[in-house]
């Protein structure tokens, strides 16, 4: 049921009401647009291909290039996910997968775009820099199109906590829209402990987030190319670590990149909800595992969160007994 707006609303509800208001309708892309590069732990080159979608099509990933000239459907949802403490993988091996999907995920997201065919000919992303910035262009050369459909959004109803030792993930109600807090901790005196809070929006991610590259230790390469992983690092995509500091010669991006790039990462992980969140996630010590483990915790309890549409201002008052935020409470489950 769809409600119009009301008078005497709370302050949190006008303000969810605004948020709500401002995106209203679904987005796309305007035009097709493809890159090429290589994957950072693979080393293999891929071709990506971002297509136009149609409303609540949501974002899919269509894997080419399988054996026998198999193509496969993936959508990208945290029930597709395939665990991994380097990568967010959707798919698996046997019957198709495309891996180190968060970069351009976190664009995707962050840019408000709802509904786009990603055609992807190898089984992971192409690293691009290491940051989400070359897909950020990439976007902004397609450009974006709003559709005749309304945008539909998570709302976090109860806090809920996961632990993994003394590792955390938060998620908390927050009607203001998407807040991340992240906080890291790492011997090494290059990185030592981080903290960073930011209200998600397309300018405060193109100029906070967007550029922080991934990050590694030079002691880890040989024992990750052994495992499989790394073999397309490089100082080109790669933040490298060694024992005096930092190696790569133009330094940082900015002094505390490192939390910067987790922030960057669990964007792209928590976008695979599927739809975009209201509430804030805090985590501490985190990575790619343990917020796709928050995802699962979200999607267990039917309690923590209900799916509210945009909804439309009415043309007539509604008197008092009728009061309600002006958004549809639905029930769907996400899968």
């Amino acid at each position: 049921m769809t409600l119009g707006p009301v008078f005497g609303v709370s302050g949190r509800q006008a303000e969810s009401e605004r948020i709500l208001m401002r995106n209203a309708m679904q987005s796309t892309i305007s035009t097709a647009i493809e890159i090429t590069g290589h994957g950072v732990h693979t080393a293999a080159p891929v071709t990506i291909k971002l297509r136009p979608a149609d409303v609540n099509s949501g974002i899919r990933f269509l894997r080419t290039g399988l054996p026998g000239g198999r193509e496969r459907l993936i959508e990208a949802r945290h029930s597709q996910i395939t665990p991994s403490d380097l990568c967010t993988i959707l798919g698996d091996a046997e019957s198709g997968s495309v891996s180190t999907i968060e970069h351009l995920m976190a664009a995707l997201y962050a840019l408000e775009i709802d509904n786009v065919l990603v055609e992807i000919d190898g089984p992971e992303a192409p690293i691009m820099d290491g940051s989400s910035a070359p897909f950020i262009e990439m976007i902004d050369r397609a450009g974006i199109r709003k559709q005749n459909g309304n945008r539909r959004y998570i709302k976090v109803l109860k806090r809920l906590r996961i632990a993994q030792g003394e590792r955390f993930a938060e998620l908390l109600p927050f009607s203001q829209g998407f807040r991340l807090t992240v906080e890291i901790k790492f011997d090494a005196e290059v990185i030592g402990h981080q903290k960073k809070t930011l209200d998600l929006s397309p300018s405060s991610f193109r100029r906070e987030l967007a550029g922080a590259r991934t990050f590694g230790f030079l002691r880890d390469v040989e024992k990750l190319r052994m495992a499989g992983f790394a073999h397309g690092a490089s100082l080109d995509n790669t933040v490298a670590i060694g024992d005096d500091g930092i190696l790569n010669p133009e330094g940082l991006r900015y002094p505390d990149e490192f939390v910067r790039h987790k922030m960057l990462d669990a964007v792209g992980d928590l976008s695979l909800a599927g739809l975009p969140i209201l509430g804030h996630y805090r985590s501490y010590v985190g990575g790619h595992k343990l917020n796709v483990s928050m995802l699962t915790a979200l999607f267990s309890d039917r309690s923590a969160y209900a799916i509210v549409e945009a909804g439309k201002p009415v043309a007539r008052p509604v008197d008092a007994a009728a009061m309600a935020p002006a958004l549809a409470v639905l029930s769907p489950e996400l899968n």
